[in-house]
């Protein structure tokens, strides 16, 4: 299902420097860099020169030490259909650019409507990630807030619009503030909100910042938070949302994987009250990059983004049914990435990616234990989907900041292991996120044994140092 790791290293060891000027030299002596070669090596000779360059100083994700960001290795079949999609180089956005690619799309995206509980009106739209998605749905909700107050701010500009905000978790993705900027309203317009013990958002405090003032354009709630995994309470967040209403969107880049599991589906109940959902399968859903899908309830929603050009779409063509997705989507061109989803739903059904979640969770939930049982560790967050937040705890508490982050990178710089960094209260935290099912317990056990091991080495030196 998944390919083995060729090296059981995650990443090339050395310093990034060398590492870089190793692969330079690679594209060097093949003559690739620099001037574009005037006759060139031959496809045979490029394939092998880049396969070399990929495998030997690139990431390795199928080994079970790379546990640092929301990047899981690809399902052979997704990868074997991704390579179809891009021999076929159809496009989205007209009827005659890729028919079946359209078609796989408008599946794809109504299967995942209904997963994600929405009705038959529901409709949605493949994009590059996440990042994209939001800034899509957060586009529709401003054009939204402003017809409400009779405005045309895609005419008329944002300034029409009287003082926008956009309410947000203190743990929302960074995606949603630079949203806010390239959407002219700016980064002052977001408001965060305070989070609970569980790290979701509060709804008495969102309630009280809607009453706070200003024009709300959108409430966005997180399914997944980045660090802890946790899911923002949608019941409530969606019955705030309607008594003043303002659009719902939903950033379950992460979270929205829990609906194939039928464990974890519980933990994202209310999906289907939002206006908008983002959902990256390239996260879980074990996709190449990327894979990320912006649905929405209705259709109608993508209003604002119609556009009827006369050498894609003209009107009489659309009328006879040949029109694509230029009216649901930021870009023009769009590869369909839809495909291998397709495939993978397919081979595996709901009940196989499932089965796939629920390891992925249980490892966590392993990692976790091990973690709150070593003296050595502080758990700092533990596995609400696939993700575990921890410190190395050194003797000397004021050194614990810098043992952290000097362990992380001495673990890189070997090529050892790669795990995540975050900062919790303003504390520099680490951060294992398994999304590898063909990782054993052994593994985390041995992974965690490296962070000690290393922890111990930078806790050394710097109390030589000292």
């Amino acid at each position: 299902m998944f390919a083995d790791s060729p090296s059981g290293r995650p990443i090339p060891p050395g310093r990034p420097a060398d590492v870089l000027a190793r692969v330079t030299a690679v594209l060097t002596d093949g003559g690739m860099l620099g001037d574009v070669p005037e006759h060139g090596i031959g496809a045979d000779a490029a394939l092998a020169l880049v396969t070399t360059v990929l495998t030997e100083g690139g990431v390795d994700l199928t080994s079970p030490f790379a546990a640092a960001h929301l990047q899981p290795p690809p399902l052979a079949v997704a990868v074997t259909a991704d390579s179809l999609a891009s021999a076929g180089n159809a496009s989205l956005d007209t009827y005659d650019s890729g028919p079946a690619a359209l078609a796989v799309e408008r599946w794809v995206v109504a299967a995942l409507a209904r997963l994600a509980g929405f009705g038959a009106d529901a409709d949605g739209v493949f994009t590059p990630g996440g990042t994209l998605s939001n800034l899509t749905a957060l586009l529709l909700a401003r054009d939204a807030a402003a017809a409400r107050l009779g405005l045309d701010v895609r005419s008329d500009g944002v300034a029409a619009l009287p003082d926008p905000v956009v309410l947000c978790s203190e743990l929302a993705h960074f995606s949603v503030a630079r949203a806010c900027a390239a959407l002219g309203i700016g980064e002052h317009a977001v408001r965060t909100v305070s989070v609970d013990s569980r790290r979701r958002m509060r709804p008495d405090a969102l309630a009280a910042t809607l009453r706070a003032g200003g024009t709300p354009v959108a409430v966005v709630a997180t399914a997944g938070t980045t660090d802890f995994g946790s899911v923002d309470p949608l019941p409530e967040l969606a019955e705030i949302a309607r008594e003043h209403r303002v659009w719902l969107h939903v950033d379950a880049a992460y979270g929205f994987g829990a609906v194939f599991s039928a464990k974890l589906a519980a933990l994202v109940d209310g999906l289907a009250l939002a206006d908008s959902v983002t959902a990256d399968l390239h996260k879980i859903g074990w996709q190449p990059a990327a894979a990320s899908v912006l649905l929405v309830r209705s259709a109608a929603l993508f209003g604002p983004l119609e556009r009827s050009v006369a050498y894609l779409n003209p009107e009489d063509d659309r009328a006879e049914g040949y029109d694509g997705t230029l009216g649901r989507s930021l870009q023009t061109t769009r590869r369909p990435d839809a495909v291998k989803v397709a495939a993978t739903l397919l081979a595996l059904g709901r009940a196989g990616l499932g089965a796939l979640v629920d390891r992925c969770h249980e490892l966590a939930g392993h990692a976790a234990a091990l973690i709150a049982a070593d003296p050595s560790f502080e758990l700092v967050g533990g596995a609400t989907l696939t993700t575990v937040v921890f410190r190395y705890r050194p003797a000397d508490e004021s050194l614990a900041d810098e043992v952290n982050a000097r362990l992380r990178r001495a673990l890189l710089r070997a090529g050892a292991a790669l795990i995540g960094r975050t900062e919790v209260d303003k504390v520099t935290c680490l951060k294992l996120t398994l999304l590898n099912p063909n990782a054993r317990e052994a593994d985390l056990a041995a992974l965690l044994a490296l962070v000690r091991e290393a922890g111990s080495a930078a806790e050394r030196l710097l109390e030589g140092a000292a």
